[in-house]
């Protein structure tokens, strides 16, 4: 495969995600790559857990930007092409996304470095994350590009409070990872030499147990949370993404930001609209302390 490593050694399977020259970022390749694979390892009675890690700097930069026409996706063409309006989107960010998720086998996530919109995903539909002390996140999107999250909105069931969700959701905030475990995001906070080990050691103790057992956990869990509503909520998000991409409020927000030179990535327009509003917050803040009494 192109884009990541995949290794079977006892009762663990790893999926290692490999594009680091890429920040391993999300392309069609990658999305089919880590298929075939989970595919493969739901297959394999021998196997009993999933470890899915990175190479590289980061974990996951999210989906691949590309240039100022923005990222090129045969799935993307191919709906257009036959009138549909989210079609490619869902082929290639939903639908994966949800088999992450519904994966009937224990999943754990090594997470380090940056892991950003798209990648957020990767790492947090896992059903343990363990994350390294220089691991942060962010869903960028809302601030950076105009969307309402990603395709797919998970962070209402990751953090089960609204108010913690509102606020990463509104401000594109940038959570580091002990705040991530704070907010429940994250099972384990650990130093970067030791992240690999402790993750394989959480694997090899799940996968101590029998199989059976393991998928009966997980249903119960997964079923638990579509009780909730989770499924239909992540599905339905992908037509209110489509719907408010293409607001015109929000094209002529974006044209502004092209204007202005705040930058073709997401999270530099996030960082510059961060820092307009500070700036205006506190000169407004300066501006009330100064003035005088009334009478």
């Amino acid at each position: 495969m192109e884009t990541v490593i995949y290794e079977k050694e006892g009762p663990v399977a790893r999926i290692i995600l490999n594009r680091p020259e890429k920040a391993n970022a999300q392309n069609p390749v990658m999305v089919w790559d880590v298929e075939h694979c989970l595919d493969d390892a739901a297959a394999d009675y021998g196997i009993k857990v999933v470890l899915l890690k990175a190479n590289g700097r980061g974990f996951c930069a999210g989906h691949e930007v590309g240039g100022a026409g923005g990222p090129s996706y045969p799935e993307f063409a191919e709906a257009a092409g036959a009138g549909h309006p989210w079609g490619g989107q869902a082929k290639l960010f939903l639908w994966p996304v949800l088999h992450l998720w519904e994966f009937e086998k224990p999943t754990v996530a090594a997470v380090h470095g940056f892991c950003v919109g798209g990648g957020t995903y990767f790492a947090l539909l896992n059903d343990i994350v363990v994350a390294a002390e220089d691991a942060y996140f962010q869903m960028p999107l809302p601030q950076g590009l105009g969307f309402p999250g990603g395709e797919t909105m998970v962070e209402p069931w990751v953090m089960m409070n609204f108010h913690h969700a509102y606020e990463y959701l509104y401000l594109s905030q940038t959570i580091d990872a002990r705040e991530a475990h704070r907010l429940g995001m994250v099972n384990r906070v650990v130093p970067r030499d030791e992240l690999d080990t402790t993750a394989e050691i959480i694997a090899e103790q799940i996968a101590q147990a029998p199989l059976s057992v393991l998928m009966g956990i997980k249903a119960g869990v997964k079923r638990a949370w579509e009780g909730m509503g989770m499924r239909v909520h992540i599905q339905s998000h992908l037509q209110t993404m489509q719907l408010v991409g293409h607001a015109g409020d929000v094209a002529a927000w974006r044209q502004e930001n092209q204007e202005a030179g705040y930058g073709p990535a997401p999270r530099q327009v996030a960082a510059r609209r961060q820092a307009i509003a500070e700036e205006r917050a506190r000169s407004r803040t300066v501006s009330t302390d100064s003035a005088p009494p009334e009478p």
